[in-house]
C-alpha cells in the first residue's frame, strides 16, 4: 500500500511494502498517481520507502514473471502484457507534470524502477546506506525512452552509460558526485520532510513556475518522434525475448543468467 498523508502544504507518500523492499506494481503506481493528481494543491510532496532497508527495489519481479505467462512462452509476442510498465510511466508522468517540488526520501535501495523514480523528483535527499542503480542489462530488459532521457538530462550522457550499460550499483558518494543526489540525511525521510517543509513557505507561483521553466528546457532537447518510436520498438522486442524469460528464471533461481540474443 502507498501510505499518505498531508501535513498542511506538504504531503507524504510511502511506498510500505518492507517485506518486498518496497517493490512497485501497478496498483501501487496507480495508488500513488491518484494521491497526486488530487492533492495539486500541495505545495511540496515527499516520496519515500517504509523502513530502511530500501526507497524502492524496482518492479515486483514476481508479478511481471506472472504477467508474462507460464511455461516460459510469455511475453508480447505469446499473449502476455505487462501491467506494470503502463502504469509506472503514468506515475512518473505525473511526478514530473504535478506543479509543486516533489522530492525523493531515498532510505536505501534505490534500484530498477526505484532509481528511475527517485531520477522523476525534482530533488533527492538521501540516507548514508543508499545505493543507486538500474540493473536491467541483467534481467533483459530495456527502460523506456523517457527514463533514459530523463536520467541522461540528470547525470549527463557519459555517466548514463556507465549507469545502463554496465549495471553497477552505485553507494552515495558515487551517486553525489554524479548529481543524482542533492541532501544528505541521517533519516532520509524527515530530511525530505523538512526541506519539503522549507519549500511549502517560499511563494509557490514562483517555485512551480521555475519547476516548470527547468522541464520546458528539458523537454527542448527531447528526442524526435522517430526515435521514439525505434526506442519503443527496442523495447517491446526486449520485452518479448527469450532473454528476459532467462533473466527472469536466473533471478528466481538465484543464478547467473545465459543470455543469448534472442
Amino acid at each position: 500500500m502507498i501510505r499518505w498523508e498531508r501535513d498542511g502544504a506538504v504531503g507524504v507518500a510511502l511506498i510500505d511494502r518492507p517485506e518486498r523492499r518496497n517493490a512497485l506494481n501497478a496498483e501501487l503506481c496507480d495508488e500513488l498517481r491518484t494521491h497526486l493528481e488530487q492533492s495539486r494543491d500541495l505545495r511540496a510532496v515527499v516520496v519515500g520507502g517504509a523502513g530502511d532497508r530500501a526507497f524502492c527495489s524496482g518492479a515486483d519481479l514476481g508479478r511481471r514473471a506472472a504477467d508474462l505467462g507460464g511455461g516460459g512462452e510469455g511475453g508480447l509476442e505469446h499473449g502476455g502484457g505487462d501491467t506494470f510498465r503502463p502504469a509506472f510511466e503514468a506515475v512518473l508522468a505525473e511526478i514530473v507534470a504535478f506543479p509543486a517540488p516533489v522530492i525523493a526520501a531515498v532510505n536505501g535501495a534505490a534500484l530498477g524502477a526505484g532509481m528511475q523514480l527517485a531520477v522523476a523528483c525534482d530533488l533527492r535527499v538521501v540516507a548514508p546506506n543508499a545505493t543507486f542503480g538500474i540493473p536491467a542489462a541483467r534481467l533483459g530488459v530495456m527502460i523506456s525512452s523517457a527514463n533514459v532521457e530523463r536520467l541522461a538530462a540528470l547525470v549527463g550522457t557519459a555517466a548514463a552509460r556507465d549507469v545502463l550499460l554496465t549495471a553497477r550499483v552505485l553507494d552515495v558518494d558515487d551517486a553525489e558526485q554524479l548529481g543524482l543526489v542533492q541532501r544528505r540525511a541521517p533519516d532520509a525521510v524527515a530530511g525530505a520532510r523538512a526541506l519539503a517543509g522549507d519549500l511549502a513557505a517560499f511563494a509557490p507561483l514562483s517555485v512551480s513556475g521555475h519547476k516548470r521553466a527547468l522541464s520546458l528546457v528539458a523537454a527542448a532537447s527531447t528526442l524526435s518522434d522517430s526515435a521514439r518510436a525505434e526506442l519503443a520498438d527496442l523495447e517491446t522486442a526486449a520485452f518479448a525475448s527469450r532473454d528476459l524469460q532467462e533473466g527472469l528464471a536466473a533471478f528466481a533461481e538465484k543464478r547467473p543468467p545465459r543470455f543469448e540474443g534472442r
